[in-house]
């Protein structure tokens, strides 16, 4: 049986706790489509392909990690927003997006799937609404090691910064584009760092504080967490599930 886009909403909204996060866009139902959903695609960010890979699919509803009105961002809906928003509303598709409560759910999060995917054991978090997770690896590998380890998992070479033979056990993590959590993890107790992206600074302040730095990618980092979470719903209310990885080199 198919259930009621307002039934999925209010379920998502209790799942994710969405209501304590403060956030640089809307988190739940972003463009209101037809009002019974069987079949769910999820993808890291609602694009043109993405939205268009969905509508061909059949989907009811699409979820994603990125999607629409993001804070300081033209609210005007021109040009590609008008080509997304429009596409959507003539194929009457729902779109629900999620970012830091996805970031942050302790068992279908963006960090919990990463940690998962990585091998590591989680035991903490800090930063900013605790979105920083802390933990360590069940065996410490050098930090060449373990930079080859993490392209392996994650099918995309890191950028990765540090003293090859430098032994790793302890890290912090945090996925996309959380390199500005670098200032605050190079004071505290651990070897290295992983997020999806790199600023200038971080070449300095990984050299200069002894913690490594890897950018493991935004996309590639943040794949896992809208995946699990389609496929819990798939779980709790025998929906379909499709998940989309389009190709991302960032």
């Amino acid at each position: 049986m198919p259930i009621q886009r307002q039934e999925l909403e209010i379920y998502l909204a209790q799942l994710l706790s969405t209501a304590r996060f403060k956030d640089y866009a809307p988190n739940g139902l972003q463009v209101e489509g037809r009002s019974e959903i069987q079949h769910i695609v999820t993808g890291v960010t609602a694009s043109l392909a993405l939205i268009e890979a969905a509508i061909e699919l059949k989907a009811d509803a699409l979820l994603v990690h990125h999607g629409f009105f993001w804070k300081n961002e033209n609210s005007c809906i021109v040009r590609t927003k008008k080509q997304r928003i429009a596409a959507l509303l003539a194929a009457d598709l729902n779109l629900f997006g999620y970012h830091l409560p996805l970031d942050a759910h302790e068992e279908l999060g963006n960090n919990a799937q990463l940690g998962k995917k990585l091998g590591l054991m989680a035991s903490g978090r800090c930063g900013e609404q605790d979105l920083v997770w802390l933990g360590e690896l069940p065996v410490p590998m050098s930090f060449d090691t373990f930079s080859r380890h993490i392209g392996i998992a994650l099918n995309r070479k890191p950028l990765a910064i540090g003293a090859a033979e430098q032994m790793i056990r302890n890290v912090a993590w945090c996925t996309g584009g959380a390199q500005s959590y670098f200032h605050e993890v190079a004071n505290l107790d651990v070897d290295c760092f992983i997020t999806g992206e790199a600023s200038e600074f971080v070449t300095h302040l990984a050299n200069e504080s002894g913690v490594s730095f890897i950018a493991a990618g935004h996309h590639a980092t943040e794949r896992y967490g809208i995946a699990a979470l389609g496929q819990h719903l798939a779980n709790e209310f025998n929906l379909q599930h499709t998940h989309l990885d389009l190709d991302n080199p960032v």
